[in-house]
């Protein structure tokens, strides 16, 4: 995400001197404190939020701090009981200063002019803004909980009051409303019971509309008459337009002869021109992965597509869909995060939301596109919240520019769309990236929304896994945990509202919190 340099250097032989540490570590301050200086001024004329000041400039010594490679210093510095600074983000310059202060008063070189120490309050300030960001975004937190809890309302919710006040009861902070579901009729209804819900529980929740987006999906399905699942080796043909079909079933699919590979189009087709051979195409969140092996591929009606080859499926074989999303980890899609729909629903949105989440946005250009959206809506009314949904690699290494553009002009936080993201940077990076989301928000104030899978099998099913509850554990770090809507909705708010409050007993963010134990 950030570019890589040499790390500082440390003669080992020195390490133990903490004169080393210190002429290391003021070294290193200056660095931070004037290449942060640079990339702050080029952001500082476009922050119209004043308040977003210090939270901009942190951000920008985070970034520049986070060029050098600490981990021999942060070894060297534990020794002598001193911050190993892996807890820096949301105050850079002071915990260099305090670790700096330290270091000076063991080496003799304590005096009025030099001492680094900033005043005490400032060692906090950045966790002070970082709870005021929140509290703008989400509103009051619980009682016996920093972390809130976000709910996903389902259709039911615009007509079962009692469900909706249930889920506030339990626990819900905030609610979630899936545009890419319903209508505003129905949409209107879940609002009213939502502010219902409120007033008889005398809480806050705060209503989140989450814009669809680009919906990259699988059409209608061909497929052999012999055939109902695909492999690993099978090819599979990717069409631009719906292909034509001699009979059509319930589930969407069609059986077409004669076809003799299966056969799938594009809802988004100007995607197919953007495709190289090799580029990876993914089916229905990664259960089929396949590579492209042909761009120019005659299809059977005659018009030109994609030959796509299976690389990855279930030994027993995985059903082919329509409507399961696509996905090209590796193509820059050039694609407007604001589709014909959403311009549309953004007429309600704007008036009835406290928060909207933004799918699919990759540049900063896609924050500027919404903000003239809803500005066009106003009429001079104060805007919804932004939250921007990180999705795909673009978005993670454009995330310090997206947080500049959209937090300068308004209450905004980041959602860690774990489903998308995973399949777009790969399993295997999920856990890594979720981690530098969260750093990088945290140095600039922002408050982060951990979603996708919480706790699913108990919102689903009634019980949890052992994984699902260490991920739900782990979650305390962000500042909001969304869950998915299912028949278990309630229980599982009771459930994560305990995990979190206890987990808070034992760590705020990445610091232990050395409560006193009793279990033994």
């Amino acid at each position: 995400m950030i570019s890589q340099t040499s790390p500082v250097s440390i003669d080992p032989q020195f390490l133990s001197s903490p004169h080393v540490l210190l002429s290391t570590l003021q070294a290193l301050r200056q660095k931070v404190e004037s290449e942060g200086a640079i990339t702050f001024n080029k952001w500082q004329s476009g922050i119209h939020r004043a308040e977003f000041l210090p939270s901009a400039l942190n951000l920008a010594q985070y970034l520049a701090l986070r060029q050098y490679d600490l981990r021999e210093l942060q070894s060297a510095l534990m020794p002598w009981g001193l911050s190993s600074l892996g807890r820096i983000e949301a105050r850079v310059l002071p915990n260099l200063d305090a670790v700096i202060a330290a270091l000076e008063v063991m080496c003799g070189n304590y005096s009025t002019e030099n001492f680094h120490r900033q005043p005490l309050e400032s060692f906090f300030e950045g966790n002070r803004l970082l709870l005021q960001h929140t509290k703008e975004l989400f509103g009051i937190a619980s009682p016996h909980r920093r972390v809130r809890i976000m709910v996903t309302l389902p259709t039911e919710a615009a007509t079962d009051y009692e469900l909706v006040r249930e889920i506030i009861r339990r626990g819900a902070n905030s609610v979630r409303i899936n545009c890419a579901h319903d209508n505003p009729e129905i949409w209107e209804c879940m609002i009213a019971h939502v502010r219902r819900a409120e007033r008889e529980n005398g809480t806050s929740c705060k209503v989140m509309m989450d814009l669809a987006g680009p919906k990259i999906r699988t059409g209608e399905v061909l497929k052999p008459s012999d055939r109902k699942r695909v492999f690993r080796g099978d090819r599979i043909l990717l069409s631009r337009c719906v292909p034509k079909s001699d009979s059509k079933l319930e589930t969407g699919e069609a059986i077409a002869s004669p076809v003799d590979n299966f056969q799938i189009c594009c809802t988004v087709p100007e995607i197919l021109d953007l495709l190289v051979v090799d580029a990876p195409v993914y089916i229905d969140d990664g259960k089929i992965r396949t590579r492209v092996v042909d761009t120019q591929y005659r299809l059977p009606d005659g018009q030109l597509g994609l030959l796509l080859q299976v690389t990855h499926a279930s030994p027993k074989g995985v059903k082919l869909r329509p409507e399961k999303g696509l996905n090209f980890p590796k193509t820059i899609l050039s694609l407007s995060p604001l589709t014909a729909k959403d311009l549309s629903d953004l007429d309600f949105v704007a008036s009835h939301a406290d928060i909207i989440g933004y799918s699919f946005v990759q540049q900063p250009a896609d924050i500027d596109l919404l903000q003239q959206e809803l500005s066009l809506r106003l009429n001079g009314r104060s805007s919804p919240a932004i939250v921007a949904k990180i999705e795909t690699a673009i978005a993670v290494s454009n995330l310090p520019e997206l947080i500049i553009h959209a937090a300068s002009k308004q209450s905004f936080g980041v959602m860690i769309a774990r489903g998308d993201l995973a399949v777009e940077i790969g399993y295997q990076r999920l856990t890594e990236i979720q981690e530098e989301i969260l750093w990088i928000c945290e140095a600039a104030h922002v408050p982060v929304i951990w979603a996708t899978q919480v706790l699913e099998s108990l919102v689903k099913d009634g019980a949890p896994s052992r994984g699902e509850m260490t991920d739900a554990a782990m979650a305390e770090r962000a500042e909001c945990v969304m869950l998915n809507k299912g028949p278990f909705i309630a229980e599982a708010i009771t459930i994560l509202d305990d995990v979190l409050t206890r987990m808070e007993a034992h760590q705020s963010k990445k610091t232990p919190q050395l409560r006193a134990l009793h279990s033994w």
